[in-house]
């Protein structure tokens, strides 16, 4: 009768466990990958025992070098900063951005408290109205005060997404076409070519003049200066989709689409079926371009067209020239930094869930 080591058998066991921890990790850097952390897997197999020499030289380049490069920056900036002077101050450094970063939230957390108060008077008085029957002096009455910082970025999102939305549904059927046929192809790229490096500032009053003749009324589903800002954004990023799809529907094995020929497949089913799956890859990588250039190009067209969101904000600060106002600036620089970062994370996880991509 044979009898079975313990210790070899605990050792298979925390071989077994191992293993276990490392295909999770492994599962999980996909995804870190899409979050812009991709420094965690390194951590996390050093903290597994994974090649701990190997793995710190890993964490030094994602996570050490980038975090040294940044408290550089830092360092520059709150060092030269104080040095230029403007007709507002000294420029501000890290420091007083982060203040005035504090002082806008706070502000928007005393909005917001003022319009619950201003909401529930006129709830309140409403209310009474119907107690008293006179419901027909009933009235809704809409809040007016200034938005706050928080209200300005979410219109500002809602802006490049809605514009985005519109540049994708005329890029993608486009660049459909282009990419399928060469007649189509030849008709489409020389208007490409003249439209696509057009500054969103030269569309701005061709757009203002349009919607102000169309959009008459201003009582519509969207103000005119948000269609205004929307449809320049449009106008500026639907070239990278148009000219990615086009790219990718042409660029198809031309096996794939002689077994479309010898299937007979429609059009629409070819489309569907062959066309996009195979062009996906490229398409996603024209989306995330679009909304970068979009987002770009947004604030811009919100200062022109004077739509109440980001742009407005520093167009504001910029024409209030008191002695936070650049500082005020700076925070609204940082912030379509980090929310453009994020709007690419966004995308590329979209793109990681429908394609099998590695663009990063």
């Amino acid at each position: 009768m044979t009898t079975v080591d313990p210790n070899f058998t605990d050792a298979e066991a925390r071989e077994a466990r191992k293993e276990r921890l490392f295909t999770r990790i492994n599962a999980a850097d996909k995804w870190f990958q899409v979050l812009g952390l991709s420094w965690a897997t390194p951590v996390l197999k050093a903290a597994a025992g994974d090649n701990p020499k190997a793995q710190v030289k890993e964490i030094w380049r994602l996570l050490v070098v980038p975090l040294i490069a940044i408290a550089i920056f830092l360092s520059l900036w709150a060092t030269l900063a104080p040095r230029v002077q403007t007709s507002l101050g000294a420029v501000p450094g890290p420091a007083e951005v982060w203040v005035e970063a504090v002082n806008l939230h706070e502000d928007a957390g005393a909005k917001a408290e003022k319009r619950e108060k201003f909401e529930a008077m006129v709830a309140k008085r409403n209310d009474k109205l119907i107690a008293d029957g006179r419901a027909d002096e009933v009235k809704n009455v809409a809040y007016t005060g200034a938005p706050s910082y928080y209200q300005q970025i979410w219109t500002s999102i809602k802006t490049v997404f809605f514009g985005f939305l519109l540049a994708t549904v005329v890029a993608v059927p486009l660049g459909i076409m282009a990419g399928l046929s060469p007649t189509a192809n030849a008709a489409i790229n020389p208007l490409v070519q003249i439209f696509k490096p057009v500054s969103p500032l030269a569309w701005l009053p061709i757009v203002t003049m349009i919607v102000s003749a169309v959009y008459a009324t201003n009582d519509g589903m969207f103000s005119k200066s948000f269609l205004i800002s929307a449809i320049t954004v449009t106008l500026c990023s639907l070239w990278p989709t148009l000219i990615n799809t086009g790219l990718g529907v042409a660029s198809i094995d031309k096996d794939l689409v002689n077994v479309s020929k010898v299937l007979k497949m429609n059009t629409w089913t070819k489309i569907t079926k062959l066309v996009l799956p195979s062009a996906l890859p490229l398409i996603f990588t024209g989306l995330r371009l679009s909304l970068g250039v979009g987002w770009m190009v947004l604030i811009a067209a919100e200062m022109l067209a004077q739509n109440p969101g980001l742009g407005k904000f520093v167009w504001d600060e910029f024409q209030n020239g008191s002695s936070s106002s650049l500082a005020k600036i700076m925070v609204a620089v940082l912030t379509v930094g980090i929310i453009g970062f994020l709007l690419d994370r966004v995308m590329f996880a979209l793109q990681s869930l429908f394609t099998f991509s590695n663009n990063r």
